[in-house]
């Protein structure tokens, strides 16, 4: 690990190794559920005991080193028994995920005590969607000379970094693109969501060495920490990194000397125009910024509108469960919602979130706002202007800014400005084709949504396929089973070309 900062290094414990409860270590686990009672042959098998198993046991290990090195066997393992092997996983893992989706849900909720429960439960109902290995087709060229073919290859053991927001769901759809490519993965999880990835770990384990004889193929830190995060980084047997997460453990991983694919923050705008349906752009808004809490990076986070369909806007928002907070309760949650520097005015790049706010209910935000809610309210909006910290900053909560502008080409600025450069996702509510290729054009993101919720970005009610992991600070965007392959070429000159 000499090629990785050590400051740096360091600076990563308070996001990654504890950014939500500030600890280095983890509690003793708690007990299982009981099993899932849906019948299906890939159910929650845990039973009696802890739910981190015996170090090494069903693919949780407590040293590092060795979760590495028994990935790699059950790399090995695979190459072995070739792509019905990987079909067979991710078969196992896509059917596991769907099955116990109610129950993994609630325990994830019960660690991480952020999110929605329905909404915890639907993103493992979808690992579904993750594309597998009908992805990786081979390519050929042949001609007077010969034939050649190239083929998407494993690299063999991947390091992948979990977040505590969508924990189990991150890790499930990772190991369907990762299996798919034919490589082992080994997982560091955020310490706040440790408890849960490990069980799913061993649960998935247990199904794919029953049903394929491949031990260890799936490995996880049981407790996760800065040693563990380096030794991974750092292991021969680790060709690639996957890294799911914010600036800070990015910018770790991007240093270490090994290729990264990471999956950084976002601050996504929306803009609305006046050509748009202010009806069904509000459905689209709240759908979007009130999933789970608003702790998707790809949700909707702040809203730019030209000033003479606003009302219009926030009045058909307010008709479809949203409550909108006047001045001064907007003034209240922002102080209880923000730590500021001392001598700061609460202005852009002063703000920040407080950790007890992220991703919780509306009905706390409203509390502190000093709200009475509906018990069916999916989000809080308010006015405010555009260097509002409820704009500026990435702040997970469903609370959404909404931001009066005069023109387009202001709302762009505005939207482009409030991105932050992350050029990871922008949203326009629009029928205008014009100011669609404007805002496209401008924010430069990875994803780019016109006229419907965030989550359609991801196949969700639009076209496409789901990861959980969307790559961009380094580029690849959407992952999927090509992004964890080596291209291989292979030529055979002057022979097999049959005409």
């Amino acid at each position: 690990m000499s090629a990785v900062n050590e400051k740096l290094i360091r600076d990563v414990v308070s996001e990654v190794l504890g950014r939500l409860n500030g600890a280095m270590t983890l509690p003793a686990p708690a007990a299982p559920a009981s099993a899932c009672s849906c019948g299906d042959k890939y159910v929650n098998l845990a039973t009696g005991g802890s739910l981190a198993a015996a170090s090494g046991r069903h693919g949780v290990f407590s040293d590092a080193n060795a979760a590495c090195a028994a990935a790699h066997e059950g790399f090995l393992q695979l190459r072995q028994k070739g792509i019905a092997a990987r079909s067979k996983v991710i078969e196992i893992v896509k059917t596991m995920a769907e099955a116990n989706a109610v129950e993994w849900g609630r325990i994830e909720l019960e660690e991480t005590k952020i999110g929605r429960l329905d909404h915890k439960i639907a993103k493992l109902q979808i690992i579904k969607l993750v594309p597998g290995v009908e992805w990786l087709r081979p390519d050929a060229r042949s001609g007077d000379h010969g034939i050649t073919l190239e083929e998407y290859t494993p690299f063999g053991v991947v390091a992948a970094i979990t977040p505590s927001t969508h924990s189990i769901p991150t890790l499930s759809g990772n190991i369907v693109n990762i299996v798919a490519a034919g490589n082992g993965v080994v997982f560091n999880a955020h310490p706040s969501a440790a408890k849960c990835a490990a069980m799913a770990v061993r649960e998935y384990n247990k199904a794919i060495e029953r049903e394929t004889g491949i031990r260890n193929l799936i490995t996880i830190i049981e407790t996760p920490t800065l040693d563990s995060f380096k030794a991974i980084c750092s292991h021969e047997a680790v060709r690639l990194l996957c890294v799911t997460g914010g600036p800070m453990v990015v910018k770790a991983a991007m240093q270490t000397g090994k290729r990264a694919i990471c999956a950084g923050p976002g601050n996504p705008p929306v803009f609305v125009d006046d050509t748009c349906c202010p009806a069904r752009a509000a459905k689209a808004i709240i759908q979007g910024a009130a999933f789970d809490n608003n702790l998707l990076c790809i949700g909707e986070k702040e809203v730019f509108v030209l000033d003479q369909v606003a009302d219009k806007l926030m009045q058909r928002m307010s008709e479809n469960g949203a409550v909108k907070l006047d001045p001064a309760q907007l003034d209240r949650l922002t102080k209880a919602a923000f730590t500021f520097k001392e001598g700061q005015g609460g202005g852009c790049g002063h703000a920040m979130t407080n950790k007890e706010f992220i991703g919780k209910d509306p009905a706390v935000l409203a509390k502190a706002a000093g709200v009475d809610l509906k018990p069916d309210t999916q989000l809080l909006f308010a006015e405010t202007d555009a260097n509002h910290p409820f704009v500026q900053e990435e702040q997970m909560m469903p609370m959404l800014p909404i931001v009066r502008v005069k023109s387009v080409e202001e709302g762009i600025e505005r939207s482009l400005q409030a991105e932050h450069n992350y050029k990871h996702t922008a949203i326009i509510h629009s029928h205008d084709v014009e100011n669609i290729t404007a805002m496209a054009r401008a924010l430069d993101t990875t994803l780019f949504v016109k006229n419907g919720p965030s989550p359609a970005g991801l196949g969700l009610g639009g076209e496409g396929y789901l990861s959980f992991s969307i790559a961009t600070p380094t580029g690849e965007g959407i992952t999927n089973p090509r992004t964890f392959t080596r291209v291989r070429r292979c030529v055979m000159v002057d022979n097999l070309r049959i005409y």
